[in-house]
């Protein structure tokens, strides 16, 4: 497909972006589009989702399973399956939607993260956007998340200033909620922003389903909603430092798995119940890190399906506690926006971070650009 289309003029002030992530819980690779001036100027087209390779998301597993090895070694080969699937991702959305390759712009590509230590100055995604941009023929936008490591920040959450252009029209202070493999929200409250991991999301949760029963996830968090939650587990998740130490922090996806294997005495409800009390908890925590109570929670990420997590957690807060397509925004595509919008971003050469929301000393750009050959 190289040369199929003119090269892009990327010094125009609104420019197309197609945005592409797999997250934590590896579940699917999320595509999008956004045209924005990089600003608040924002609309966006539809979202999609597409699977994994049954052996590259196997291999995926067994790697993030294995720090020494998602942290040091080549995986060479992994990067290029997963750069492969990545790109039919793409090229299936675009004849899904019936893009024209000429309206695009930008590509964006999170990739996908098998090691994350910001207190080591290193994160690590997998993805090849050189030979996307190649075979695309579509400037390509990877990377994001290194400088800001590499400068000392948290390198998460990253969505924050997406979410503030989207919210600007809202009530305030809001609160917007990322239930993905890991939780983690943006506190947007006119040009005050704060953002910070909130603790196990759906990965512990997931994979305690999936190792005890074979699913994939707790639909609807029906077997959490059956079991009897024992409060001196929760309490003792609860007692970890990472819930006190103040905004921004971020985590890995299996930082806390391994203190959640004192469930495993418990039946499957009682387990679930369990750990679906502790995520709530560690949402109810990060109240203690913003500067006032937000009049509303808007809930994105694949939690967000999950009737028990936002039944309790509505209880727990006393406000409303919705899905984001409350408010118009499309919760699938949320994530794979966020890095189109970055995509602009990158190459105006505007922030992706700020010293509120990942730590970083200063408002940080970042994002590797790749021209295609030819």
């Amino acid at each position: 497909m190289s040369g199929a289309r003119p090269e892009a003029d990327l010094s125009q002030e609104s420019l197309t972006a197609i945005g592409v992530i797999s997250g934590t819980s590896m579940d699917a690779i999320d595509v999008s589009l956004v045209t924005s001036d990089g600003h608040d100027a924002v609309s966006f087209g539809a979202g999609a989702s597409y699977p994994y390779r049954d052996a590259t998301r196997r291999e995926l597993q067994a790697v993030i399973a294995d720090a020494e090895r998602a942290g040091r070694a080549p995986l060479a080969e992994l990067e290029a399956a997963v750069t492969a699937d990545h790109l039919a991702a793409i090229r299936a959305y675009i004849a899904d939607q019936g893009l024209a390759l000429a309206a695009i712009d930008l590509v964006g590509l999170h990739g996908q993260t098998v090691y994350h230590r910001p207190e080591q100055r290193f994160t690590r995604q997998l993805i090849d956007g050189q030979a996307v941009a190649d075979a695309l023929g579509i400037p390509t936008v990877d990377r994001f998340r290194d400088a800001d490591v590499a400068a000392g920040g948290e390198g998460a959450p990253f969505a924050p200033l997406y979410h503030r252009a989207l919210a600007q029209g809202l009530d305030q202070p809001v609160m917007v909620l990322n239930l993905g493999g890991v939780g983690n929200v943006t506190y947007i409250d006119g040009d005050t922003v704060v953002a910070f991991d909130t603790g196990p999301a759906s990965a512990i949760l997931d994979d305690f389903v999936l190792r005890r029963l074979g699913r994939p996830y707790d639909a609807d968090g029906a077997l959490a909603a059956s079991g009897r939650v024992h409060d001196d587990l929760v309490v003792g998740f609860m007692a970890n430092p990472f819930f006190d130490r103040p905004a921004p922090k971020s985590l890995d996806r299996n930082d806390f798995h391994r203190r959640a294997q004192i469930v495993e005495p418990l039946s499957d409800a009682d387990g679930a119940a369990t750990l679906a009390a502790f995520t709530i908890e560690s949402l109810v925590a990060a109240l203690r890190h913003v500067p006032r109570r937000p009049q509303r929670w808007l809930v994105g990420g694949g939690g967000r399906l999950n009737r028990h997590f936002m039944m309790r957690l509505a209880e727990r807060l006393g406000v409303p506690v919705e899905p984001v397509e409350a408010v118009g925004w499309n919760g699938d595509a949320l994530e794979a926006q966020i890095f189109a919008y970055f995509a602009i971003r990158s190459v105006k050469g505007l922030p992706l971070s700020l010293p509120s929301t990942t730590g970083v000393p200063r408002p940080m750009t970042g994002g590797r650009f790749h021209r295609p050959a030819g």
